[in-house]
């Protein structure tokens, strides 16, 4: 495709960027954010299915994680944990580069956004256990799958704010 039909192309999203920055941004930040969700599944999968399978019929209860065998054990939080953090690092270098442009430094940048995927994070991993529970019994096996779906929302509400606000900056305006 020729860079003047490319251009022709996307001329309505330029506008509509233009007229609408805020929520440009919003759908931007949400529709790329499918990248570090589809990169949260398939480690969720993963860990379930083969990396952490082995782990599920032993309890995890420390802090406020309780993972009985019945709602994934160990190998439950260690699937959840792993699918979070991975996706995190991946949606930290969509976002600064394609939704929010950032030019900050990194280092100023790193701080405040490990601090709200930390707490974004121990919501994740607290409340999959209390979901499944509910869940299980109708769903069967897509409880993890809803609970999954239920920490993705929530890390929106949080997420959004912190990164448009706070971390994700353009210093070069």
């Amino acid at each position: 495709m020729t860079k003047e039909k490319n251009n022709t192309r996307f001329a309505w999203f330029h506008r509509f960027k233009q007229k609408h920055p805020d929520w440009t941004e919003f759908i931007l930040f949400n529709l790329l954010s499918n990248v570090a969700t589809i990169t949260n599944f398939i480690m969720l999968w993963l860990g379930t299915g083969l990396l952490f399978k082995c782990f599920e019929s032993l309890p995890f209860h420390w802090f406020i994680f309780n993972y009985a065998p019945e709602n994934g054990g160990l190998g439950g939080f260690l699937s959840f944990l792993l699918a979070y953090i991975c996706a995190q690092v991946v949606n930290f270098f969509v976002q600064r580069k394609f939704v929010f442009e950032a030019d900050n430094a990194i280092l100023k940048a790193l701080p405040w956004y490990i601090l709200t995927v930390t707490v974004a994070g121990l919501v994740s991993v607290w409340l999959p256990p209390y979901v499944i529970r509910v869940l299980h019994p109708y769903v069967g096996g897509l409880a993890a799958t809803i609970a999954n779906l239920v920490n993705i929302v929530l890390q929106v509400v949080i997420n959004y704010p912190m990164m448009k606000f706070k971390i994700m900056k353009k210093e070069s305006v």
